[in-house]
């Protein structure tokens, strides 16, 4: 596919607009649908990945000047009848392949797709948005898990009751949002301040308030109290991902997306200092402070 446009949103997000003979049967699955964008080598036109089912195991034993960069990404639109698929990019600087294509991103430019066909009727998978039929939502993640939580909005049902709490760099970065009457989005600018800093706090509040209003479990012992990101945040150990599937419906749903170590703090306050069924609280950390996305 091609680069049909690429426009700066804010001081942190950049939306680039894809085109390509195939992007009229691009599933349009909303929510938090999940794909993998391939990028071109530095200096090399085009991009390429092995082919068959082990095309994964294969790309992984390139060596690393024969591998084309790949990056996991949220949806943010889809419109097959242009063949168009629009992907929301945080700019975090030079620093990586993805920060380095995204700031010279241009009509025109080559890269890759890896989602959803439309033609297959089975699961497509990566959705992890997958919420009981009744209960409050509360909604939360750093500028990683904007393009998620602002797809999965558009897509709640008028009826749907929550909280969505956004933390981004700056100020300058809210962003329009479409969402329920009884669904408060409040967004959070660190200005300076660390991962978290306005994040975990705000999730504390948060769940006391929404678990108040639906009569949900007790809150632990040392529940009136913010949350400590520096208890239980090694997540180098194991894959911070668990996206559990409620069989029943819970008082308060939670979805948690962004950097993995003040993701594993919220979740541990959620269900060990809230007492909220783990079951109810689905988790992702997109990304790890000071390390690289291995894709």
């Amino acid at each position: 596919m091609q680069v049909r446009a690429a426009r700066r949103l804010s001081p942190s997000f950049l939306r680039v607009t894809f085109t390509g003979p195939d992007l009229d049967r691009f599933a349009d699955n909303g929510y938090d649908q999940r794909i993998k964008l391939v990028l071109p080598l530095p200096g090399r036109p085009g991009v390429h990945l092995p082919g068959g089912v082990d095309w994964y195991t294969h790309w992984r034993a390139l060596p690393e000047d024969e591998r084309c960069p790949l990056r996991t990404y949220t949806v943010r639109a889809v419109r097959p009848h242009l063949s168009e698929v629009d992907i929301d990019l945080v700019l975090h600087g030079d620093s990586g392949p993805a920060g380095r294509w995204a700031l010279r991103a241009r009509p025109g430019d080559e890269a890759g797709l890896l989602g959803p066909d439309a033609g297959y009727h089975g699961d497509h998978g990566g959705i992890e948005f997958r919420p009981p039929a009744a209960g409050r939502l509360l909604l939360a993640g750093d500028e990683t898990a904007v393009p998620a939580i602002s797809a999965i909005l558009e897509r709640l049902p008028l009826d749907a009751r929550g909280q969505v709490l956004l933390e981004v760099p700056d100020r300058a970065d809210v962003l329009p949002v479409v969402a329920p009457p009884g669904v408060t989005v409040d967004w959070l600018a660190r200005d300076g301040g660390g991962h978290g800093s306005r994040l975990l706090p705000a999730v504390a509040s948060a769940a006391r308030r929404l678990l108040s209003r639906t009569g949900g479990l007790p809150a632990g012992p040392n529940s009136h109290v913010g949350i400590d990101a520096n208890v239980d945040v090694d997540a180098d150990r194991t894959p911070l991902w668990e996206v559990p599937t409620p069989t029943a419906p819970v008082p308060v749903y939670a979805w948690l997306a962004g950097e993995a170590g003040v993701i594993r703090a919220l979740r541990r306050h959620l269900v060990t200092e809230r007492g909220m069924d783990r079951r109810a609280v689905a988790f992702m950390g997109y990304w790890r402070l000071g390390r690289v996305d291995p894709a």
